[in-house]
């Protein structure tokens, strides 16, 4: 806790070097020269970030990597990691963040209860185990229970709901099955007042496999 970041590396030039470097990339001008003891929570993620990878590591484990940083610093970390990365460094991260999952991994493990329960690039968990959502809202009541009758009859969807006047689909591809929904609903005369498809998010894969939102 009492060392700073430069003052970390005095061994030797290299090392100073590859500090700079470091110091220059993360964007940590502003308190590198401060010890560690005086460094906010943010700051201190983003020491500990320097610290592991100062000397290049072929496999670095990060255990919540963007936790306390401001939005600005978690994209500017997330983008150094990615680097590291593309350079050949293999990457280990922990996280609760399941967007920072998307964005950063090209594998995932979903663990549930100390058990790995799904496992895959989050392209393919999304869409084997998700899947797209279809929005499809209607002027009114009746509108809404017939078209959500007439859907589910047909058996489009994997899971179909309806809540007000929206029905919610998941299907395997929205580009596909929305040409289709809008044909049906048209040759029904079922008015659209609007629709949208949705991607599927690393959220719906744990909420599918687990009946519960990593919040809960």
């Amino acid at each position: 806790q009492g060392k700073s970041v430069r003052g970390s590396a005095r061994a030797e030039p290299g090392a100073s070097a590859a500090v700079a470097e470091l110091v220059s990339l993360l964007d940590i001008e502003s308190f590198a020269d401060r010890k560690t003891i005086t460094y906010s929570g943010g700051q201190r993620r983003i020491f500990d970030l320097a610290c592991g990878i100062v000397h290049r590591p072929d496999l670095l484990f990060l255990n919540e990597p963007s936790t306390g940083l401001d939005p600005q610093n978690r994209a500017h970390v997330w983008e150094q990691i990615k680097k590291l990365n593309h350079e050949g460094t293999t990457i280990v991260v922990t996280t609760h963040y399941l967007d920072e999952a998307d964005a950063l991994c090209n594998r995932v493990a979903i663990i549930d209860q100390g058990l790995i329960v799904a496992i895959d690039s989050p392209e393919k968990l999304k869409q084997e185990i998700a899947g797209d959502r279809i929005s499809i809202t209607f002027s009114d009541d009746t509108y809404a229970h017939q078209a959500h009758d007439l859907l589910a009859s047909m058996a489009l969807a994997k899971r179909h709901s309806l809540s007000d006047q929206t029905v919610v689909l998941s299907v395997e591809e929205g580009s596909t099955a929305l040409p289709l929904i809008i044909t049906v609903l048209h040759t029904h005369s079922i008015p659209i007042a609007s629709i949208e498809v949705v991607r599927p998010t690393l959220d719906d894969v744990f909420l599918k496999l687990t009946g519960r939102s990593l919040r809960e």
